[in-house]
């Protein structure tokens, strides 16, 4: 029995050598397998690791180290998990929706009305003008009519005059009065003396049988209308013909627009237009093109287009902007791509919208493309688009904006990419300015920049400087004084003449960046939570920015920014002061933020 138990115990104990041998040499062979590809597997993850820094996140090395602008240590950014392409960007449901940002599929002919817009103002009927003068030399006793706009009548007393011509010429009346008998023809040409001056029988009998010289004599409207310019004042001496006022007839007005020279083929008089305007939005009032200026205006390259609107309700303005829509005045689409031109951003060089490249998820990347014929508010693409495309036609500046931050190819930054070293512009405008060793850039030499006149450069700088009273009030942490911001920027906003602007596609520009700015300021002004007020201030200074760089307000200003602000994504605003104070954190966090450009 002793045996037996030792014979088994040997035959387990080979057994168990036996199984080690075979098997577990291929065990640790698999794990040592297993490890190297681990390791291997890190060290091809860790070569391609970039890294950035928490507080600055557009810098990113390919190895670890310190911030080049605040020393901190740089931590491991994350790799490209989301499967973006190098230029594409993704946003969030939110962004999407205070961006109110809008997509549509382009298809051939697909987009557009078949219609052609224009935009003018209403002016007074220079036919029905008239200029109310004096027949008589004198100086003026006094004036009836005081202001303009006042209403006239024909027959109407407009002012008094001291005529030395006049006492003379009636001295002369009552000498041949006494006379009449004997001398009948000298008497009848010293009445038509008098009556040359414009005196009425009436008034020639009243002289005569009074047998008294009269001193001062009243001027009588001549026509009926509204008083557009007043020319004189009591005291004035005039002569004999000199203009008093200016008087329109407002019956009827003229409403004139402005057509660009590729629109011109689809003009012709006799077509009907209909005008709407922001005073009465939800009226359209028929009229008939009755005009159309045979001179192109040479620095604006466009044309007078008139018509003629009954006005017998006052209904218009002389002033008033109005808009006007021909039915039918495009050529046909069927054969061509059209876009919206809200879709579409203009650097003066190129042409650049945002498709949607991903039709589940807000994915974006920027395309140029080669504009054809401008009509109205839509543009011909030639070449860039396909039918098919999903084309950004609402919040396009927001996107691109977005591109910028995240320092992808954006409209003004044509090669697109990270900076490296914190040392070159931080707005994505490189390429054409190197910027000095604080990050700052001079832009007075942009390419990109648009040249406008003084006088819009003017309107500009007062949205400007409402945008800084808001920004301020967001420092005083004061949301009243940032709401009655917000309502003066959108005021201003109204007296900005886009008219002004010569270029088409500049004037189709400013369009979008002015209804992007006019949103943001009416969600600001019409909300009292500060939060709010300052997330919506993010996006306003995007659209503030772009409108700065593109036209920019005479005056130096800098960019500052937040890497903190918007839940660690950061934001920027514009300042006039290189001291940083944080519009997004007021005193909580004041100097938090650096200045990132600084635009000439």
């Amino acid at each position: 029995m002793k045996k037996n138990i030792i014979y088994i115990g040997i035959a387990l104990i080979v057994g168990l050598l036996g199984g080690f041998l075979l098997f577990g040499g291929d065990s640790t062979d698999k794990a040592t397998n297993s490890a190297k590809d681990n390791h291997e597997h890190s060290e091809e993850i860790a070569t391609n690791q970039m890294w950035t820094c928490s507080m600055h996140p557009q810098i990113m090395q390919p190895e670890p180290g310190d911030c080049p602008i605040c020393g901190m240590d740089l931590i491991p950014a994350e790799s490209g998990a989301d499967g973006l392409n190098a230029n594409e960007i993704k946003m969030t449901d939110n962004a999407m929706a205070l961006a109110n940002i809008q997509t549509s599929l382009v298809g051939q002919g697909q987009i557009g009305n078949n219609s052609l817009k224009l935009s003018g103002k209403i002016k007074a009927n220079e036919e029905s003008n008239a200029v109310q003068v004096t027949y008589f030399g004198g100086r003026i006793e006094k004036l009836y009519v005081n202001s303009t706009g006042e209403r006239v009548g024909a027959g109407q007393r407009l002012a008094t005059i001291y005529s030395p011509e006049l006492v003379a010429a009636q001295q002369e009346l009552l000498t041949a009065s006494s006379l009449k008998e004997s001398q009948p023809e000298l008497y009848k040409a010293v009445r038509n003396k008098l009556k040359l001056w414009k005196l009425s029988e009436k008034q020639i009998n009243a002289i005569e049988n009074s047998g008294k010289v009269q001193e001062n004599f009243p001027v009588y409207a001549t026509v009926s209308g509204t008083v557009t310019q007043k020319m004189v004042e009591e005291g004035d001496y005039v002569k004999q013909g000199q203009p008093l006022y200016k008087i329109a007839n407002l019956n009827t007005v003229w409403a004139e627009f402005d057509a660009y020279e590729n629109q011109i083929a689809s003009l012709k008089v006799g077509q009907t237009i209909k005008v709407t305007t922001n005073a009465y939005r939800n009226e359209v009032f028929d009229a008939k093109v009755s005009f159309i200026d045979p001179l192109l205006n040479s620095s604006t390259r466009t044309v007078v287009v008139r018509a003629v609107l009954n006005n017998k309700n006052d209904l218009f303005k002389p002033g008033m902007f109005v808009e006007g829509k021909i039915e039918g005045a495009q050529e046909s689409t069927s054969s061509k791509i059209t876009v919206p031109a809200t879709a579409v951003m203009w650097t003066g060089e190129r042409s650049v919208v945002y498709i949607k490249t991903n039709p589940n998820e807000a994915v974006f990347e920027m395309r140029e493309v080669l504009l054809g014929n401008a009509n109205g508010d839509t543009y011909t693409i030639i070449e860039g688009l396909e039918n098919g495309d999903e084309v950004v036609t609402n919040g396009t500046f927001t996107v691109d904006a977005a591109a910028q931050l995240q320092g992808k190819k954006s409209m003004m930054n044509t090669a697109g990419g990270k900076t490296m070293t914190g040392h070159e512009g931080h707005l994505g405008i490189q390429g054409n300015n190197s910027g000095d060793s604080k990050g700052n850039t001079d832009h007075s030499e942009m390419k990109e920049r648009i040249a406008v006149s003084n006088k819009f450069q003017g309107q500009l700088k007062q949205v400007f400087d409402d945008y800084i009273l808001l920004k301020d009030a967001l420092v005083n942490d004061d949301a009243k004084s940032a709401q009655q911001a917000g309502k003066q920027i959108i005021q201003s906003l109204k007296y900005v003449d886009m008219k002004l602007l010569s270029d088409e596609k500049a004037h189709n520009h400013w369009m979008t960046i002015q209804k992007e700015l006019n949103t943001s300021a009416d969600a600001i002004s019409s909300n009292t939570d500060i939060s709010k007020q300052r997330g919506h201030f993010k996006h306003l200074s995007a659209h503030m920015i772009s409108s700065v760089q593109l036209f920019g307000v005479n005056e130096n200003v800098y960019i500052q920014f937040c890497p903190m602000a918007d839940n660690n994504k950061g934001a920027y605003w514009i300042s006039l002061e290189e001291e940083v104070r944080n519009p997004y954190y007021g005193e909580a966090m004041l100097t938090c933020g650096e200045v990132r450009d600084t635009l000439k």
